[in-house]
């Protein structure tokens, strides 16, 4: 008895933390999005067939380019019947290597551009993993591959599911298969979704993929067995981004301390032109000129303190802006081309602003615009969002762009605007940004976040292609008063000819010649007040535009340093 009794009051003794201890252990990624899909994009039926369509594309799109080869993209959705699909994706791309293959599909925070800085659609390494992960949870079907790489390679063939515990792939079957194609990658997926059209549908992303991608063909089947074809509209291939380093503007305090401790350079001189794009040995010695640091200091000997003054000392130096050639941007003839293609306008126009940088990353901003034609002027402006020439169709709200679009004042570009909404009119608006790394709200990648950097030049991008549509709507409207000024006068023509026939005795002859004389001025009187106007009106529109633009930008910077 007393034994029991001691041993219960060592039970008691034990501190509470050790048991609670025993039930702590690792999370592997995989079973935490298990858990958490819905930070992915999978949180509802519908939502989620569009995002496994969208990834797999994406993916394919990105190999295709880094191949050099114009995509051919087939995509096929079948209803299997009780909210079930079958997705089917299917590129020419270069294919993907055997060994590889298992690891891409199956296998969460697994791929080559995380750590790459330059413009890419795919950023984490989860997307199309996180897909097979919803297939598998919702129908227990496995993820079914089939890659070539070359004509006189063997197809792979793999049957998948995803070892949540270990986030390893489980390979289920691997074989080898003919396959009449030279080179690219299939995937079909089973998994439970739901399929309606709309503005977030998978119809509706692949007309905008096709917009901002228009060397594109893509091959769509929807449910309904009806085919669509997206045809190129340009047969020049996209720049191919090239890998740069980190610029010294904007890195963080951490992100340095963290690459002064893993770097094999052995001066702060070499740390910083080996490790930051932008750099030279001139350059490198301002920078610790203005941080009060020496130049041969070893990068592990430097404390956190040091890094402080470093970090001041890259703002107090001047440095060139970051090379532009890791972006591939669409440009202002091809997106013009894309919305011609796609959407029936009277008229088009784009821009794209010279490149910018937040948090040492660059970036460039885009704009198109397509107004009139068979659009609904009653509804309010269709806004496509797009980051990498990929479409965000999800969280309008909580993106930077559509702030941006809802407090620029579109009045003044002949548009009709209620506060804190989009303007209402016959238009559909792109707007695009480009960057080696884009500043998604979430892992789903859905909105833009909020950077001062990133909303400045949405902003003046919007009032360069506002600018452009001003003129033409002021235009269009001159052309319509005139035409009905011309015909009041012309209604009247006939009586001034009556009139002098009985004043002055004209004949038929002469009333006639009258009239056809009245009429000659009339028209060379109006080509000349049209020119007349045109002009004094794109002037008075200029100079009324890049004065408030001045008072605006006054006005930010006065806030600017008020926030510092």
């Amino acid at each position: 008895m007393e034994k029991n009794k001691d041993l219960k009051d060592n039970e008691l003794n034990v501190p509470i933390a050790i048991e609670l201890a025993k039930k702590q252990q690792e999370i592997s990624v995989a079973s935490f999005f298990e858990k958490n899909r819905h930070l992915l994009g999978f949180d509802n039926p519908r939502k989620s067939l569009l995002t496994t369509i969208k990834e797999a594309v994406d993916n394919s799109l990105d190999a295709c380019e880094e191949g050099n080869v114009l995509p051919e993209i087939n995509v096929e959705v079948i209803d299997m019947q009780n909210n079930r699909f079958r997705v089917i994706v299917e590129d020419n791309g270069p294919g993907i290597v055997k060994k590889q293959i298992p690891n891409i599909f199956a296998k969460l925070l697994y791929g080559s551009k995380f750590f790459k800085l330059s413009q890419s659609r795919g950023q984490q390494g989860i997307g199309i993993s996180a897909s097979v992960l919803y297939a598998q949870l919702t129908t227990g079907n496995p993820a079914r591959i089939t890659s070539k790489i070359g004509k006189k390679h063997d197809a792979h063939y793999y049957e998948l599911h995803i070892d949540t515990h270990k986030n390893k792939p489980d390979i289920i079957k691997d074989e080898t298969k003919t396959w009449n194609k030279d080179h690219g990658t299939r995937i079909e997926l089973d998994l439970e979704g739901s399929y309606q059209k709309g503005d977030q549908s998978i119809d509706q992303y692949l007309k905008q993929t096709a917009i901002v991608n228009p060397h594109v063909t893509i091959i769509y089947t929807n449910p309904k067995a009806e085919p669509i074809i997206f045809p190129r509209a340009s047969d020049k291939m996209p720049k191919k981004p090239i890998e740069i380093k980190p610029h010294p503007y904007g890195v963080e305090l951490g992100v340095l301390m963290s690459m002064l401790k893993l770097t094999e350079t052995r001066t702060l001189q070499s740390f910083l032109t080996n490790e930051f794009s932008r750099v030279g040995s001139g350059t490198a010695k301002q920078i610790c000129e203005n941080a009060a640091l020496l130049t041969n200091t070893k990068p592990r000997n430097i404390t956190r303190e040091m890094t402080e003054k470093l970090i001041e000392g890259i703002k107090k130096t001047k440095i060139i802006s970051p090379p532009v050639d890791c972006i591939s941007p669409i440009g202002e003839e091809l997106l013009e081309k894309g919305l011609k293609k796609e959407i029936d306008a009277e008229f088009y126009c784009a821009t794209k602003r010279p490149p910018s940088v937040y948090r040492g990353n660059p970036f460039i901003i885009e704009a198109g615009i397509a107004y009139g034609g068979k659009q609904n002027s009653e509804e309010s402006m269709k806004l496509f969002r797009y980051a990498n020439r990929v479409p965000l169709q999800y969280q309008q709200g909580a993106c930077a762009i559509t702030r941006s679009v809802i407090n620029t004042a579109w009045r003044n570009y002949g548009l009709s605007q209620s506060r804190g909404a989009l303007p209402i009119g016959p238009i559909t608006l792109a707007l695009h940004i480009a960057s080696v790394w884009v500043p998604f709200t979430s892992e789903s990648k859905e909105a833009i976040a909020h950077y001062p950097e990133i909303i400045k030049e949405i902003k003046l991008a919007l009032q360069e292609v506002g600018r452009k549509l001003a003129s033409y709507v002021g235009k269009k409207r001159r052309v319509q008063f005139e035409s009905k000024k011309r015909d009041y006068i012309q209604m009247f023509i006939p009586h001034v000819g009556e009139a002098l026939k009985d004043l002055v005795n004209f004949n038929d002859s002469e009333e006639k010649k009258v009239e056809k004389l009245l009429a000659e001025i009339l028209e060379k009187k109006r080509g000349k007040l049209e020119q007349v106007e045109a002009k004094n009106l794109e002037y008075d529109e200029e100079f009324a535009n890049i004065g408030k633009e001045e008072k605006e930008d006054d006005q930010e910077e006065k806030n600017e340093s008020k926030e510092k």
